[in-house]
């Protein structure tokens, strides 16, 4: 069975989508929930700190809230798809977001604007676990480049990313401040737009991954994995929350603002090249450990310097390895177990890591309230990870007993 048969095809009856294009047209949703509905935040929140009077710890909060929704969403996956079908979880999902974006730029109520990050959270990972395995089953159909294909998938972020960067600081700095509204009306329309092609192709399967999976997986075996997934989710979501606010405080107008965003956007398309063997290790933990760790070095990269160079290398190498990061979870899943078992296995997952991430800002920003200084938080963040890589390092490969359904 070919998945670009099975699963997505173009309206047009005589043409089969290529599969990296069909994958590229899935990762649209997570452009949308995660690269523009989670992590434009950062761009957005030293604007709507100042200008809506929040501590530390309640801007943290909107990520948090944000996270809880991913990880009820991430919870609820598997039964969504079997219920409502691989096309409504994508799409419905990012609708889910585009609503929620539309929202945040109608209010400046701190409670509207919490049920709006909590429904960005839900609509990202209902959009993101269907996506990611569905994506799973198309690379699991080309084998010589499933990696590849793969990697395509958790590079869509960096599209919203790097659109958001680009938009976000100079929009700021054209309307003055207070004008962080504008912002997200700018988003919502930018991702209404990259909507639109997940319309335009056909999501449907013959398969019921949800049917009778879980029986196939079991967390001990991978707990130490879990664990290490856990600080990757706590570690990552301090750096990209408060990032943008530590180089705005280090002197960083619009410009760098947007170039140092940019750079962990633009770094997602060079990932499926850059960790492509690392991504085809077959050996338990080793590629997410060795990932992990190149993306501590780069969270802890600005704790030794604020010049724009040394700002721009943080960037680069955490952009590099942060979208890999979650790409190698699922090359993990798809060694260690059946397809069958995959939803169920990348939702533990995703509930791993949204545990992480719901804890993260709200800590990391009560820490920076109470000592003052937002290079804690990255001490923090470049800890966790590093505990991660560590974490990960000493998983090894799941026996058959604990991969058949």
């Amino acid at each position: 069975m070919h998945a670009q048969d099975s699963f997505a095809q173009d309206r047009r009856p005589s043409h089969h989508a290529h599969p990296a294009r069909l994958i590229l047209t899935l990762s649209l949703g997570a452009t949308v929930g995660l690269g523009i509905g989670r992590f434009a935040y950062a761009l957005v929140l030293p604007d709507m700190r100042d200008s809506l009077h929040w501590s530390y710890s309640a801007a943290g909060f909107m990520n948090t809230i944000n996270a809880v929704g991913y990880l009820a969403g991430a919870l609820m996956a598997s039964r969504l798809i079997k219920r409502v079908g691989w096309a409504a979880a994508i799409r419905g999902g990012t609708l889910a977001c585009l609503a929620s974006l539309a929202l945040c730029a109608l209010t400046g109520n701190f409670w509207a604007l919490s049920l709006a990050r909590l429904v960005a959270g839900l609509g990202a990972a209902a959009g993101f676990v269907a996506g990611g395995a569905l994506t799973a089953v198309i690379a699991q159909s080309r084998p010589e480049r499933a990696n590849f294909l793969l990697s395509l998938f958790y590079a869509g972020p960096g599209i919203g990313i790097l659109a958001s960067g680009l938009i976000a600081p100079f929009t700021l700095q054209w309307f003055g401040p207070g004008s962080w509204w504008i912002v997200w009306w700018a988003l919502t329309l930018l991702s209404a737009a990259m909507t639109i092609p997940l319309f335009l192709i056909r999501i449907e399967s013959t398969t019921n991954f949800a049917e009778g999976s879980g029986a196939s997986f079991s967390i001990l075996p991978v707990l130490i994995y879990l664990a290490a997934y856990f600080m990757f989710g706590a570690g990552y979501i301090a750096y990209m929350t408060f990032m943008i606010a530590y180089v705005r405080d280090a002197g960083g107008g619009a410009a760098a603002q947007a170039a140092f965003w940019g750079l962990i956007g633009v770094s997602a398309f060079v990932t499926p090249w850059f960790w492509r063997r690392v991504l085809a290790l077959d050996r338990g933990g080793l590629a997410t450990a060795i990932i992990l760790g190149t993306n501590a070095l780069g969270a802890a990269l600005p704790i030794l310097g604020t010049s724009t160079a040394w700002l721009a290398t943080s960037a680069i190498v955490f952009g590099v390895a942060f979208f890999a990061v979650v790409g190698s979870t699922t090359a993990f899943v798809r060694f260690n177990y059946p397809a069958a078992a995959w939803p169920t296995a990348i939702a533990a997952m995703t509930i791993s890591f949204g545990v992480g991430q719901t804890l993260g800002p709200i800590v990391v920003g009560a820490i920076t309230d109470a000592l003052g200084s937002l290079s804690y938080a990255l001490n923090v963040s470049a800890a966790l990870l590093a505990l991660g890589a560590v974490a990960a390092l000493c998983q090894r490969k799941v026996g058959p007993k604990h991969s058949v359904p």
